[in-house]
């Protein structure tokens, strides 16, 4: 009986073993490749990556100290757009966010007001 448990464990080890080789060459893979991309990026036209920001799909007002889908939304979208950084992304809409979405708005003719309206939301999307 011990050899089987034995055995067991040792399949259950290596399982886990390559379970976790196969996490670190993925993660390995994107942060390497990061910035690769980031310097093409540069080089590149600017491309549309408005697909990448699935957190919420809608117009409703979003203000400073919200936080949810929306906000996550605004921020990936403002990132995309370098209005912000994608260490900001995190779903709480404080002071890095509302400068962002103010110096937005002003550069697109909006109302610098930093709530994400109708007209804020349509240009984040569209302009």
């Amino acid at each position: 009986m011990t050899v089987s448990r034995t055995g067991a464990g040792r399949a259950r080890a290596s399982r886990r073993a390559a379970v976790l080789a196969a996490t670190v060459g993925l993660l390995t893979g994107g942060l390497l490749a990061a910035p690769a991309a980031q310097a093409t990026q540069a080089q590149e036209p600017q491309l549309d990556t408005h697909a990448a920001c699935t957190y919420y799909d809608g117009d409703k007002l979003t203000v400073y100290g919200q936080h949810g889908a929306r906000v996550s939304q605004v921020q990936c979208l403002l990132a995309n757009r370098h209005y912000l950084g994608w260490s900001s992304v995190t779903g709480n809409f404080g002071d890095k966010t509302l400068a962002a979405v103010k110096k937005f708005q002003s550069r697109h003719h909006l109302t610098a007001d930093g709530k994400v309206g109708k007209k804020t939301w349509h240009a984040l999307y569209y302009a």
